[in-house]
């Protein structure tokens, strides 16, 4: 009666084949009220004991709108693509026992397997971002992954509803290709960046596509839902790749492959290199106090140890007072140690093991939210335009989703050892 859940393994005793995982961007490890069921900052796929994949079958061409619903009453997948008060193309979906669907969205209804909401800058979960219009899609996309290997993973727009029905309206944008089959955008749009040279220390950012319903790679419209679709990119495929990032106008997703994640770090390495640079004792050079990473648990609470740092030089300091300067921001202060003014911000730990894109030592912090991470790893978030509201791009830290300021985005720390 209860069919599995996608995060459930294959069969008892076996370890379950995972395809990959999703991880949201913006979030430190979780979500701030903690993870819950379907809704959480990150989701692994699993080969799901029975196939649930459909794919095309049969096309009705529709003049009433009685049909229309007789065929998507049928309890089978279809795509309905609304051309005029009189005239829907329905497009049949049919078993496929070669693949299983995942579907992402706003929805909490059960054809959802993991449920996103919008990602509020700052990691805060504050009650006013709540009200806000969500831009995210109810039925946003649909991953489909090979159940055999190497288990490839493509992404299409839009997800089916639990009529199992995809509606594409008369406004939505939508066309038939020169071989006759249907496709369409949704609203919003799903967009997808696959980096260059995968999700290494030496990747490239990519460019920005957009997903088609049945998968096809356009480039962007000229805002997020205009009627008119980009062009369409021949060279380029749904198949997402580890790094790849999917964004749903209004959070964007890290796709990390299972081979990707295997090499990664994981949490228990990022809890390694918080001892081992605790263990080393650095000192604020002014208060010559110790100073202590807080434990990962204890992420959002400013600890007395907790090193701070001037973000325009990345002097690493105990808390302390002084240094304000009537004529710069509040938040700007003068570093004791080279005069420097800028932003004096709390150090945070990067826990999501997901953004790292290698094993080094927690180096670097991004500016202004000062989430710490490795050198690498931040200089590749640094150079990743992120799509911000319906036409704009920006680097926003992985960790939070704040948008990256400064000449580097990011600034080495400069830990005083301890005097002894």
């Amino acid at each position: 009666m209860f069919a599995p859940g996608p995060e459930e393994p294959c069969a008892p005793g076996k370890e379950p084949v995972k395809y990959g995982e999703l991880v949201v961007l913006g979030y430190n490890g979780a979500l701030p009220n903690g993870d819950r069921g379907r809704r959480k900052s990150r989701f692994a796929l699993y080969k799901r004991p029975k196939a649930n994949g459909v794919k095309p079958s049969t096309v009705h061409v529709i003049s009433t709108p009685q049909a229309s619903k007789a065929i998507s009453c049928k309890g089978q997948h279809s795509i309905s693509y609304t051309l005029s008060r009189n005239q829907t193309v329905v497009v049949e979906y049919t078993h496929d026992k070669d693949t299983d669907m995942f579907q992402v969205g706003r929805s909490t209804e059960s054809p959802i397997d993991f449920v996103v909401t919008d990602t509020i800058s700052g990691g805060q979960n504050s009650e006013e971002a709540q009200i806000t219009q969500s831009t995210i899609s109810r039925f946003a996309c649909r991953i489909v992954c090979d159940r055999s290997e190497p288990y490839t993973a493509r992404i299409f727009a839009a997800g089916f509803d639990s009529s199992k029905n995809i509606f594409l309206g008369e406004k939505a944008a939508k066309w038939k290709n020169p071989d006759g089959h249907m496709d369409g955008l949704t609203t919003n749009g799903v967009l997808v960046m696959h980096p260059r040279g995968g999700f290494t220390e030496e990747s490239q950012p990519g460019l920005w596509r957009e997903i088609s319903v049945c998968g096809d790679v356009y480039t962007l419209r000229e805002t997020r839902s205009a009627q008119q679709k980009g062009k369409l990119v021949e060279s380029e495929t749904n198949v997402l790749q580890d790094g790849s990032l999917i964004d749903l106008c209004g959070a964007t997703l890290l796709w990390r492959t299972a081979d990707g994640l295997f090499h990664a770090p994981t949490q228990k390495h990022i809890e390694a290199l918080r001892q081992e640079i605790n263990a080393a004792r650095p000192q604020c050079p002014v208060g010559l106090n110790t100073l202590a990473f807080p434990s990962i648990n204890r992420k959002e609470v400013v600890e007395e140890k907790q090193p701070w740092a001037y973000l325009s030089c990345g002097h690493v300091h105990g808390y302390h007072n002084w240094g304000h300067r009537s004529d710069t921001e509040a938040n700007e202060r003068e570093c004791p140690m080279c005069r420097t003014v800028g932003p004096y911000v709390p150090l945070w730990l990067g826990c999501e093991a997901g953004f790292y894109v290698d094993a080094g030592p927690p180096t670097h912090a991004f500016t202004p939210c000062g989430h710490v991470c490795s050198e690498k790893s931040a200089k590749y978030w640094a150079q990743i335009p992120l799509p911000h509201g319906t036409h704009a791009f920006h680097a926003a830290c992985p960790f939070c989703a704040t948008q990256l300021v400064g000449e580097q985005n990011c600034i080495r720390l400069i830990f005083q050892a301890p005097v002894d």
